[in-house]
Formats: C-alpha cells, structure tokens, sequence
C-alpha cells in the first residue's frame, strides 16, 4: 500500500511468524488464510480498544489492518478521503495532508493515513493469538468434517463418554458422536468406558462452541444389522449374496431375507457361517437380538411363507381382489408361533414382504371353508415349498 510507513513503537514480532509457519505445516492450512485471520483480528482489535475519536479519528469501518508476513510488524490504517472541505474529520483529509502521504495525491482520491496507536502492538498480539486458534479449530473442524462427511449410514465403533438422561455421547476419533435415546435400544445398558458399535444417521456441520461435527448415530435402525452382516460376510461384500430386506424390533428380534446369484452358493448358509460363528458374532454385538436369516424368493408366496419362520406353513392363499393380501394355514399346534407373542412374529413377516397376512390355523381355515375351494373368488392357492435348510433361526424359541 503506498504511503504506508512503519511504526517502530510496533516493532517486529518474529515468534508470531515462526509460529505460524509452523503451525501452517501441523495443520496443513495455508500461511495466507491464517494472515489473513490475523489481520481481522487486529482490525477487531483496534475498534473495540481505539472507537470512533480516538487515534486519527479513523471509524472502524474504514480501517484496514495488517501484519507484515515477513518481520510481524502491526499496522492499522484508515482510509480517507481527500477533500477541499472537511466535514467529517473521521472519514476525510485535505489535499495538503493527503499529499504529505502520498505524493501526486488529488482531490476525491483515497489515502491510507496511519492509526497504528502507540503500545498497540501488546493488545494485537493478544487478539492474533486468540483468532489463530480460533481459525485452528475451524479449520480442524472442517477437515474432521470432511472425514465423517461421508460416513452415513456406515458403522463406526465409539467408546461410551457420558450417559446423560436423554443422550448418550460417544468418543469418536477426533469428535464425538450423538446416541440420542430414539435411537437407543429399548433397555440396552451402556457404561462409560464400553466400546461399542453404532450406525451413523447423519453428520452435521458445526456444533458451535466446540467447532466440532456432530455425528447422529443408532443402535436400533436396520442398516446396523445390515453393515454388521456385511462386516462378517464376505459373500455379501463380494456381491454373490445380497441382502433383500431386514424387518427389525431392535434388541428382541431381527428378520432377514438374503438371496443368491451363485446357485452354488446358499445365501442363508453363508449370513449363518461355520457353526454358526458368523451369525453368532453379529448376535453378540446385537446383546443377543434374535435374529431369523431366510431365503429370498420372488415368488412372492414361498417369501411369505419363508418370512414366518420359524413356524411351518402348509399353504399361501393370495388374494385375487387386493393387492399383497394373503392369507397363510399353518398347523393347528403352530399358529401361536406364526403369530408370535404380541403379534411380533406375523409384524416382523409383515415389514419384511410389505404383504398383508392373515393367518389362520388348519381347523379355523376347514371351519371357515377358507381351504382352496372354487367357490371362493377373493384367494387362490398359490405355490409353496419351504425347506428347512433355507430357514436359519437364531434363537427360535418364541418365548420372547
């Protein structure tokens, strides 16, 4: 800026340099952006210490601040403009004084006139300072954010910080992550200190004061269960067994259809592992959810029928006047296990096929006349096979 002289009351400060340059290198962030903020601050600086009247008379909105990159000399100037008449001796300055400034300067020009107030250099020091770790924690802020950015809907292990009443916040790498008690299991306990997996919903921007993201998790949503499988199969990670659709009452029990494209390959056989080890793994990290793997199809009547497990059905009737309606006979002596406690069992096969099922026992479909019968227009029989080997159920026993 020409016409700018240097204060020697605001000397160099070559520790503020030093310090930024390396701190430039930490935190990878550029030696012009963290200037730049210096600048600001002192700006900032100036107007809260030196207000309108004071030093020049400069008005904060015309003063321009800076340090020097190469010695960390402080400046602070104001702008004025050059007038043959002075009304306002804050903003303008006479061709005589402007001409002292800058030589060949002309009426309605601006010059930079020096406000640099005597011992100001202690007070700008303190304002760069704060601004630097300001801007530091912005700027890690946003590189944390980058890294979560996209992290939804993956799984993230975190360890238990605090357990609040409504909350529960998790220590992530460098952030925290947000277990809010919508998305906690129902009567799952976690302790400070346990390490735990969680799915992540969302991750937002800038919490405020902590400069931090905040990472939305879960431990109740469906995809938990789906990575967890992922995590443990990798028939699934390599795409030969897909995962078709997962019903789910978090921390009582799971459904989930699994398919094929190898037909070499048994999907249900591959979710369950060696002994069951693969599943068992997910089980453990689920506190013992239980968790019913079936066999895709998309013949929609064997899916119904594969989706009540572990009851035995004997036949699907799909109805021919409403779309996704069936209705299901199982024997007399399994209907309470295809429905299931409080309806769970028929709610889960329900949210897995998106059909609406009706079930009825044996004796109560031969009473109603609801067997297969010509008479009746509204279901029709429709193709059925269920083999065990394509049912895996972890805990089967429906006392739930």
């Amino acid at each position: 800026m020409a016409g700018k002289k240097k204060a020697a009351a605001n000397g160099g400060n070559n520790e503020v340099i030093e310090a930024i340059h390396a701190l430039s290198k930490e935190k990878n962030i550029s030696e012009e952006v963290l200037f730049s903020a210096i600048d600001e601050a002192i700006r900032l600086a100036y107007k809260k210490n030196f207000p309108k009247g004071a030093a020049g008379n400069a008005e904060a909105s015309n003063i321009v601040a800076s340090m020097d990159r190469q010695d960390g000399t402080i400046h602070v100037w104001a702008k004025m403009f050059v007038r043959d008449e002075i009304t306002n001796p804050a903003t303008q300055i006479t061709l005589e004084e402007a001409q002292a400034i800058r030589p060949g300067a002309q009426l309605d020009d601006i010059v930079e006139k020096d406000v640099t107030p005597s011992g100001f250099l202690r007070v700008a020091a303190m304002a760069a300072k704060q601004k630097l770790i300001e801007r530091i924690r912005k700027a890690e802020s946003g590189s944390i954010y980058d890294k979560y950015a996209d992290k939804g809907d993956e799984i993230l292990t975190g360890i238990v910080k605090r357990v609040g009443e409504h909350a529960i916040i998790l220590d992530l790498d460098h952030t925290e992550g947000i277990l809010e008690e919508s998305e906690m299991v129902p009567g799952e306990i976690l302790t400070e200190g346990e390490h735990v997996k969680v799915y992540v919903v969302e991750v937002a921007g800038d919490s405020g004061a902590s400069h931090l993201p905040q990472v939305h998790v879960s431990r109740r949503r469906e995809g938990l269960v789906k990575r967890l499988f992922e995590m443990e199969v990798p028939e699934i990670v390599s795409g030969t067994v897909t995962i078709k659709a997962i019903a789910r009452k978090a921390g009582v029990r799971t459904k989930m259809a699994v398919y094929s494209s190898d037909p070499l390959v048994d999907p249900v056989g591959a979710c369950v592992g060696q002994r069951g080890a693969r599943v068992e793994r997910v089980v453990a990290e689920l506190r013992g959810e239980k968790v019913d793997i079936i066999k895709w199809s998309e013949d929609p009547v064997e899916f119904v029928a594969n989706a009540l497990n572990p009851a035995h059905v004997i036949t699907v009737f799909a109805s021919t006047e409403h779309e996704r309606e069936c209705r299901v006979v199982v024997p007399d002596n399994q209907l309470s296990l295809a429905i299931g406690k409080e309806g769970l069992n028929s709610s889960l096969a329900h949210q897995l096929t998106k059909w609406k099922i009706d079930i009825k026992s044996e004796s109560q479909a031969a009473a109603m006349d609801d067997m297969i019968d010509d008479a009746d227009p509204m279901f029709q029989a429709g193709s059925m096979v269920m083999e065990h080997e394509d049912v895996f159920d972890l805990g089967a026993d429906d006392s739930i």
